[in-house]
């Protein structure tokens, strides 16, 4: 198996510099993961010093919380993706979600995606936040909107704990006979709980610690 492919390099800290920046995408190339998630803002830099390399640039939209407008998200959407974003990681409305305003969590998504034209939308539904039931609803949801990805989590809940094995094998149970594969992310720090994510039906990692669970 080669890890460094499910790998998407990820650096979202509101205080990182340029410098960091540029040590996330140099690690990138040096180790040839998947790609880099960055922040909106960060996508024209990525795309400049990732030019010639296969490495491709995801950016986040509506992050952390999820919680602006749907014409906020799909803006941000589109304007990362017309300066170099690969593909878009947007956060759930999980308040609609568990208001059980079905529909609005279904057209937020839908609105994000219609922005992104071709390139593939990740839908991050928050497991640390949710219970499983909900979680089984939001991947149904993500299912019905056209989205191309489930994802687990943005690593930012406080005191969350991130992917867990049994949230993407409840995961898996819903979507494995859909077009709808799974991103696990947040708190992946070993190379064990890596490949046990994949192993529960996760296709890509979303890490800070990619260096790390490839050279150990």
């Amino acid at each position: 198996m080669e890890l460094n492919k499910y790998i998407e390099h990820t650096l979202l800290k509101q205080d990182a510099t340029k410098q960091d920046l540029i040590k996330l995408f140099d690690e990138a190339k040096q180790y040839n993961f998947l790609g880099v998630c960055v922040n909106s803002a960060n996508v024209k830099l990525a795309k400049e010093y990732l030019k010639n390399s296969e490495v491709k640039v995801v950016s986040v939209v509506g992050f952390p919380l999820g919680a602006c407008l749907s014409e906020v998200k799909a803006f941000e959407a589109e304007k990362a993706v017309k300066l170099g974003a690969d593909e878009i990681d947007m956060v759930i409305n999980v308040q609609s979600l568990k208001d059980k305003n079905y529909n609005y969590t279904l057209e937020d998504i839908k609105t994000v995606k219609h922005s992104c034209g071709k390139n593939p939308l990740k839908v991050i539904i928050e497991t640390d936040l949710l219970s499983q039931d909900e979680i089984i609803k939001a991947c149904k949801i993500i299912i019905k909107s056209g989205a191309n990805f489930a994802k687990t989590s943005t690593g930012f809940v406080k005191n969350g704990v991130g992917a867990k094995i049994e949230d993407v094998k409840l995961m898996y149970e819903i979507l494995k006979n859909t077009n709808v594969q799974i991103k696990a992310s947040g708190g992946i720090k070993t190379k064990e709980q890596a490949l046990k994510l994949i192993e529960a039906g996760a296709v890509r990692l979303g890490t800070s610690s990619g260096v790390q669970l490839i050279t150990t």
